[in-house]
């Protein structure tokens, strides 16, 4: 059995040794260097199918829009998250934690507008309706953990899918998503 690399976020940077770093520029500066919630999201590309890098591509603005007909909608999409973790569980940063990843849109959390200004997103690889696997809970976990220590404003109750902050729109990480198995929500602290 393969040992997970150790996760260890470089508070000087915003980025976490351990995982795959592929920058996108997609991103911005905080209005000020609160991070207080951290916003767990789903993404596949295309819809439904896993592995086929286009979440990277579309991240760095390099999706080829003429490779799938879902991704015509896509064209000239801006977007971005601090993390994304694949099926196999491998953790590819995009966004160093210091800057705004631009991941949750039109968002309100507890009355406060503009959730990117203040959390950090992590995309697991998958839809609404179909299960996790294990290496992603282990993985999240993992992140989960390193990422709370260095930002104890986020605390289990500041830990939310993105169909909490944005009802209206979103309803990932969808009800396949079991809370129960993020070890900081299941104690109701921080990991």
């Amino acid at each position: 059995m393969q040992c997970a690399p150790t996760l260890k976020l470089n508070p000087n940077t915003g980025w976490v040794n351990g995982v795959r770093q592929l920058p996108s520029e997609n991103h911005n500066s905080r209005p000020s260097p609160e991070i207080s919630l951290l916003v767990i999201h789903n993404i596949s590309l295309p819809p439904g199918q896993f592995g086929t890098g286009m979440v990277e591509a579309l991240f760095t603005n390099q999706l080829p829009i003429d490779a799938h007909p879902y991704f015509a909608d896509l064209d000239g999409l801006t977007v971005s998250a601090h993390f994304f973790i694949e099926r196999d569980g491998a953790i590819t940063q995009f966004v160093s934690c210091q800057d705004r990843a631009w991941h949750a849109g039109i968002s309100t959390f507890n009355g406060r507008e503009n959730c990117n200004d203040f959390s950090l997103g992590i995309e697991l690889e998958g839809v609404d309706n179909l299960a996790y696997s294990d290496a992603q809970y282990q993985s999240l976990n993992q992140l989960v953990a390193e990422l709370t220590q260095h930002y104890p404003l986020i605390t289990a109750e500041r830990i939310c899918g993105h169909s909490d902050i944005a009802p209206d729109r979103k309803t990932d990480p969808g009800p396949a998503f079991i809370w129960q198995r993020l070890q900081a929500k299941q104690h109701g602290e921080k990991s």
